[in-house]
């Protein structure tokens, strides 16, 4: 096996074993082959042979080794800490697999070893985790551990083996001051590497491959951690798991040697202090967790004899409170908040944890880059410390809760006498063990469920302990920790539920003497106090959080932290469970929006503002439209100073403020802070949403028509002023930190798009093409109001404003590495993804908006409104044309590896390579004699269309293990894109280069290309020969089914290939290339037969479903492959015809007649020309029944497709047709013709007939239109053909013939199918004889054929079908004379001439019949007797015999004698 190709073995595997994980592996069987073949590969991974520098092989040849060769392999060696044997090889098969001319031979190998070693260590760890899974399947999960066994040599060996490996990986972790330093210049691959082996090793304890010896190996290597970064890191899950495995009484250790293992780690002195002393404190307490399972019940018999269980109990409490002094629990805070940050800004839960972190060593910044996988497996780890603690250590976590407490209620005496003194600083263990336990369950919801699956564990007693008699700080923490267990609905109800029974006994009003249980009630109280605060205070000074004693109470320092909380913790609840939604938004007491618009107000801090926001946003989770109206009219009265709290009869009045004033100081509020501003916008985000109960017309406005209407213009331009005017628009001034600045404007992005699509401009055409009255049928008053107010306007005019275009461009242009190096859901990818969304939409909905939208707005603009845009802008391409770098963006995003950036970004790349402003006149800043593409020179001048056409061919590689996902595989959609951007650039170059000949690999120039002799399209590298590849070698079916996705896919490819080759610009290159690589061949030698037993996605072309499905689509991309086969086929042979190329020509007749010659002189069967025709036998149901209409008759629902279609012919609409029926429900719903559930069912079921009735109409007139293309592409090869008789074989003329003949089965189908209606009436005879069929007969040439050709023509299957033709065409002729009857002298007329033109093959066809002859078609498996009889019946119905006899009674000879 080729270097290369066990490289991307190896990225199957582990591809393979993912997808198993995910159960969506749908081969096993491959998978365990190829894990069986790596078996050895798996075994060796971490072994060092010894040296060797005589000589070496590779792949069975010797070669002997150079000085210059031995010197690079040396250094190859020293580099990767292999023997001198490895590294030759390495280096030999790198040289010679090289993709790349400019780099050395040694940097390829480095670069394949630590692909080939991270692939095969991803592939083990992926392994060792599914074979010890408790969820995976049982019979995977066994083979699994089957395949452990070989590799680690334990299933015919001793156990000791398993111990042997998990010590390879430990010396494999282990690494020297030297070997760190080295890390640094290889920390992409190696800490990967690294990590894996830390996976591997935690895998193999928990599998118990171990040994209590291989723990004291690792306690040994532990102190010689010097650093706490990364490395460190790698070993925290293998040290938890050995705890479990060896100190644990359910583990494979004794309790003597487990009592040997405590000795040793809990006697810390200075001679055994770690360097990483808090490391050396978090496994003390990770030991003392498991350890102390030992002790909890103590039954008889027990294995502690002698033992003074309460002294030893002591001694590990005293133990575990030295760890926790020494910052235990900092330790695993730090790495769980650390490991798992978040992408995302969460001030809230940052702030918990910086202050529970305080001064604790910080991870470095490149911890927060481990793999999900690794942060997944220490989370597992920290879930079972989490479990073991709580089970098996009650007493200690109570003493230190009373503890706590004791010193809590000390520091908060010395407060309340003396306020000067300040805070003491107080121990907050039990808090950081609750946010411990928040990191280690967050987003695990499985994990999660362990809490609430039984109200009698200790879990879930250990969240009703720790709820009650709560600490301020505690609470926080508290909150923090039900938040991360209640994800999903299912959890967060239960959290509700909780919280509703914890809070049976009431609460409180004091926050020092909290003796009740967490729960809402108490937290509603609390919030009461709050907004009761803000209500009472003067604008100009806010509620206090300050230091203030009271006899009563006191304002904690912490007790805006556990308000943050608070709602942190409500709005999840509200955004998860749809029962705590509704019970606290209809709760009788709460009234829970005036309490938010309280906390929202100019005297609370913001980030308690940004929390109040963040709970109405989750408030409207599922919102129905009535909800939504309600809080935009809250929301507006807020804003605009109409919601006044109400305030203490002492406190003097003040003198009111306009609304319009009010409005724009709350707005300049909000933007003065980053957290409010976004978690506002996200609101309005919420508010602008379709809601729950909407239809999918979206033919209503989100807010009340009226809305402000009481003191400005209505609707809710204001709020989107503020968003892209104020935010976005100035964000690059407002913040210099790049994480706010890309969530700030993601926030804004995301309610712009959500603004633009929601706006249907099918309304506009349908008021126009139908009879509908949309402006009583739609939801909104009218359409001139929909048009004006919905919101999608004013976004669309500040996509006309030069300081949004400025902040719009600046997110889309990223540096292509760190996109890539990007998670998926990070702010940089986000937003990123949102803004090329944005562009999109603008550029789908520009016409509607300049020529339609625009027009009506300025026409009913009052007051004073002002206009936003830059009218030097005709178009959005207009802006693009100044920043033409992101055209090169977009080409590298598609190389990311984000599927949803890549399509994105293509779709956009299609639009703007299409648009006749950006395609033509080069750049002016680009000095050129000759102008060009402004586009390609753009790329050019940056040295980038290499790099795009690069990614592009690397995306339209295809993996056999994607045809199992079919056109959910994100391979199929990503190049689906590729090559229609291609297609729509190349179709409208209007005889010019594209950005796409460039991609292709064209060298361009200003009106033509060429073909560079070094260029990747000389080298045959290029994305053209990629597509070309594609188009030749991708499946598109399995057996007898033809896949419609995969068929769609080869047809856009070769759609491609024929723009190319029909373009005079491109065609010389396009057909020498194709000729070169054998293209016409290697076509013919994939074509396939299909008949009526073919299955197209499953569904035979009679099927009763198979117009209204994918099924059509996928024989009508069937047709259209074939059809631009046959007009290549023309194409080469019209290039041929005048070249000197005798044995290309009759290669290619050979191949046309069904054989195709191969380069070492053999011959290859495929389908022939005649073969081909195989499609015009196939049937379908031709016309749908065209429904009874009831609900729908008054309305035209004929409404014809925009532009053209890919066959031509009419095309209905089929989505303005959806619309239409969705309107027309809306005036029966108004009407009351809807109000019974009957007949709304009725409705909808007539409505679906309709839907089905056109679907089914277009792809018939589809179809038709396609066999037709195919019928003139036939008759383009005919003529050409003939031309070759000068210089091919005699078999060009007989094939000519017989395409010749064939050219008329198009033309006989339908007249066939039609006569099989018409056969037994006088109409449909006279219709058939009318239309020419006799003429067609003789033009067609049909019979006039060599009635020998069957003899000579070694194809069975060719005959038959030629046979057939015939017989449909005979019965035809035979049912219009009976149907027309024998009084009809003109038939008879018309079929004696018909038998004397066709005498010849009535002759041989009766000998065939009769078996005269050596050769018969009962011999080649063809019958003729039906054909024989038919020919009998015309000959007696015209008197054939008595008419030859009386037109030449001189004749010495009879006819049929």
């Amino acid at each position: 096996m080729a270097e290369s190709e066990a490289i991307e073995g190896l990225r199957g595997l582990q591809q393979d074993l993912i997808a198993l994980e995910e159960s969506r592996l749908r081969n096993v069987e491959r998978l365990w082959v190829d894990l069986e073949a790596r078996v050895e590969e798996f075994r060796n991974l971490l072994d060092k042979p010894s040296k060797n520098e005589s000589e070496i092989r590779v792949q069975d040849e010797d070669y002997t080794i150079n000085d210059e060769f031995k010197e690079s392999t040396l250094q190859l060696a020293d580099g990767l800490d292999l023997d001198e044997l490895e590294s030759a090889r390495l280096l030999l098969q790198s040289e010679q697999a090289s993709d790349s001319p400019q780099r050395s031979g040694t940097a390829s190998a480095v670069i394949r070893f630590h692909e080939r070693r991270q692939s095969l260590l991803e592939s083990l760890r992926l392994v060792l985790k599914q074979s010890i899974d408790p969820e995976a399947d049982e019979e995977h999960r066994d083979v699994l551990r089957q395949l452990v066994a070989l590799v680690l040599e334990t299933k015919d060996g001793p156990a000791r083996n398993g111990s042997r490996y998990a010590q390879k990986c430990l010396a494999g972790l282990a690494m020297n001051p030297e070997q760190e330093e080295m890390l640094q210049f290889q920390q992409a691959s190696l800490g990967h590497q690294h990590e894996s082996l830390g996976a591997v090793l935690a895998y193999l304890v928990k599998a118990s491959y171990t040994a209590i010896s291989d723990f004291h190996k690792v306690l040994e290597h532990l102190p010689k951690l010097v650093k706490w970064n990364s490395l460190a890191l790698h070993y925290v899950p293998s040290i938890i798991a050995l705890i479990s495995q060896h100190g644990s009484p359910d583990g494979t250790s004794t309790f003597t040697e487990a009592q040997a293992m405590h000795q040793r780690i809990t006697d810390i002195q200075d001679s055994t202090m770690w360097p990483l002393k808090h490391l050396q404190a978090a496994t003390v307490t990770w030991w003392l967790a498991e350890y102390s399972g030992w002790f909890l019940e103590a039954p008889t018999g027990s294995p502690m004899p002698g033992i003074d269980l309460q002294a030893e109990a002591e001694s590990r409490s005293k133990a575990f409170f030295q760890a926790l002094r020494n910052g235990a629990f900092q330790c695993i805070l730090s790495i769980c908040s650390q490991i798992k940050p978040g992408d995302w800004y969460d001030p809230v839960r940052n702030g918990l944890t910086r202050y529970l972190l305080k001064d604790a060593p910080a991870l470095p910044r490149e911890v927060m880059y481990a793999s999900v996988y690794f942060q997944e497996l220490v989370m597992e780890q920290v879930e079972a410390f989490v479990d073991a603690f709580v089970t098996n250590m009650p007493d200690t976590l109570r003493r230190f809760k009373a503890e706590e407490d004791d010193q809590r209620r000390k520091i908060l005496s010395t407060l309340q006498a003396d306020a000067s003194n300040g805070m003491t600083e107080q121990e907050l263990h039990l808090e950081r063990f609750l946010v411990i336990i928040s990191y280690a369950f967050d987003d695990r919801i499985d994990a999660a469920e362990s809490f609430w699956a039984d109200t009698d564990s200790n879990l879930y007693g250990f969240l009703q302990w720790a709820s009650k008699r709560q600490s301020t700080p505690r609470a926080g923490a508290f909150c923090e920790l039900l938040r991360a267990i209640s994800k999903g609905e299912e959890c967060a109800a239960s959290a509700h539920r909780f919280l509703l029974e914890e809070g049976g006994g009431g609460g409180s009003s004091s926050r020092i003497r909290r003796t009740s249980s967490l729960s809402w009630t108490l937290i509603f109280e609390e919030l009461n106090v709050y907004t009761s605060a803000v209500r009472d205070s003067s604008v100009a000074s806010r509620p206090s959080f300050s230091n203030k004693p009271n006899s009563d109470e006191i304002d904690e320092p912490e007790s805006g932290l556990m308000l943050e909380c608070y709602l942190r913790l409500t709005a999840h609840l509200c955004r998860e469970s749809a029962g705590a939604r509704n019970w606290i938004l209809y709760h009788p007491s709460i009234r829970i929006l005036d309490a938010l618009f309280l906390l929202s107000s100019n005297t609370v801090p913001s980030r308690i503002q940004a929390c109040a926001f963040n709970i109405m946003r989750a408030l409207l989770t599922e919102k129905t439209a009535e909800l939504g109206l309600f809080v935009w009219s809250s929301l507006d009265q807020w804003v605009s100073g109409g919601l006044v709290p109400t305030t203490s009869a002492s406190r003097p009045t003040k003198p009111p403020i306009s609304p319009a004033h009010s409005e724009a100081a709350t707005f300049e509020l909000i933007a003065a802070d980053f957290e409010a501003s976004c978690e506002f916008i996200n609101l309005l985000q919420s508010l602008v949403a379709p809601s729950l109960n909407d239809s999918e017309l979206n033919d209503s406005l989100p807010f009340p028509e009226q809305l402000g209407s009481t003191y400005r213009t209505p609707g809710i331009e204001p709020y989107i002023d503020f968003a892209l005017g104020k935010i976005f628009a100035l964000s690059m001034e407002q913040s210099d930190d790049p994480l706010r600045l890309r969530i700030l404007r993601c926030s804004v992005l995301d309610f712009a798009i959500t603004c633009l699509a929601t706006f249907n401009e099918d309304l506009v055409i349908l008021a126009n093409r139908s009879t509908v009255a949309v402006d009583s049928a739609m939801s909104t008053s009218s359409l001139a109001a929909y048009i004006r107010l919905h919101p999608f306007g004013r976004v669309m005019e500040w996509m006309f404003n030069e300081k949004v275009l400025a902040s719009l461009f600046a997110t889309a242009r990223q540096d292509v590495n760190e996109v890539s190096n990007s998670s998926p859901g990070s702010p940089l990818l986000v937003s990123l993804l949102r803004c090329i969304d944005v562009m999109n939409l603008v550029m789908d909905l520009q016409t509607t908006y300049l020529e339609i939208a625009r027009p009506q707005i300025k026409m009913h603009a009052v007051g004073n409104r002002k206009p936003v845009l830059n009218p030097a802008l005709v178009c959005f391409e207009d802006s693009v044309a100044l920043h033409l770098g992101l055209i090169a963006d977009l080409g590298l995003y598609a190389g990311t590896g984000n599927h949803a950036l890549a399509v994105s970004s293509l779709r956009l790349l299609q639009k703007l390579s299409s648009s006749r402003r950006l395609n033509h006149q080069a750049a002016p800043s680009i000095a050129k004699k000759n102008q060009g593409n402004r586009l390609i020179e753009v790329l050019e001048q940056q040295g980038q269309v290499e790099q795009i056409a690069g990614s592009l061919v690397h995306a339209m590689q295809f993996d056999l293990r994607e045809l199992s996902e079919g056109s959910e595989a994100p391979g199929w959609i990503i190049k689906s894109v590729i090559l229609e951007f291609l297609y729509v650039c190349l179709t409208c170059s209007s005889g010019r280069p594209t950005l796409a000949h460039a991609l292709l690999g064209f060298d361009c120039g200003t009106s033509s290309v060429d073909v560079r002799s070094n260029g990747q399209f000389a080298r045959g590298a290029s994305l053209f020969h990629t597509i070309l590849t594609l188009v030749v070698d991708y499946p598109d079916g399995k057996g007898n089914d033809i896949f419609p996705w995969a068929c769609s896919l080869k047809q856009k490819g070769m759609r491609v290939l024929s723009e190319l080759w029909t373009s005079p610009l491109t065609a010389i290159f396009t057909l020498t290339e194709l000729r070169t690589s054998d293209f016409l061949f290697a076509m013919f030698l994939k074509q396939q037969s299909v008949g009526p037993n073919t299955e197209w996605g499953g569904r035979p072309s009679l099927h009763p479903e198979f117009p209204y499905t994918d099924s059509s689509m996928a024989y009508g991309d069937f047709l259209e492959q074939r059809r631009a086969l046959f007009e290549y086929t023309s194409a080469e042979i019209r290039l041929l015809a005048d070249e000197a190329a005798p044995s290309l020509k009759a290669r290619i007749v050979s191949t046309l007649l069904g054989a195709t010659a191969l380069p070492d002189g053999s011959y290859e069967s495929n389908l022939s020309v005649f073969d081909l025709f195989d499609f015009a036998e196939l049937e379908f149901t031709e016309k749908a029944q065209i429904p009874h209409l009831t609900y729908f008759a008054e309305i035209n629902l004929s409404i014809k497709a925009s532009g053209e279609t890919d066959a031509g012919g009419w095309q209905s609409d089929i989505n303005l047709i959806e619309e239409l029926i969705a309107l027309r429900f809306n005036e029966l719903r108004m009407n009351g013709r809807l109000q019974e559930s009957s007949e709304e069912q009725r409705a909808v079921a007539e409505a679906q007939d309709v839907l089905m009735f056109f679907q089914g109409q277009n792809q018939i007139h589809v179809l038709r239109n396609k066999s037709t293309l195919i019928l003139q592409s036939l008759q383009m090869i005919n003529p050409k053909l003939e031309r070759f008789s000068e210089e091919s074989p005699q078999d060009a003329l007989e094939l000519a013939k017989l395409v010749q003949a064939l050219l008329a089965q198009l033309d006989f189908q339908a007249m066939v199918t039609d006569s099989a209606k018409a056969e037994d009436t006088r109409a449909g005879a006279v219709h058939i004889a009318h239309a020419g069929l006799f003429q067609a007969v003789r033009t067609s040439g049909l019979f006039s054929v060599d009635p020998d050709l069957g003899i000579e023509i070694d194809n069975p299957e060719a005959l038959d079908k030629y046979y057939n033709l015939l017989l449909s065409v005979t019965r035809v002729v035979t049912s219009v004379v009976l149907s027309r009857g024998p009084q009809n002298e003109q038939t008879l007329e018309q079929a004696r001439a018909f038998l004397v033109e066709n005498r010849s093959l009535v002759v041989a066809m009766f000998k065939r019949q009769a078996k005269v002859g050596a050769v018969t078609f009962e011999s080649m498996g063809v019958g003729v007797e039906e054909l024989v009889e038919l020919l009998v019946l015309l000959i007696t119905v015209t008197g054939f015999l008595s008419y030859e006899e009386k037109r030449d009674t001189k004749a010495a000879r009879l006819g049929f004698s």
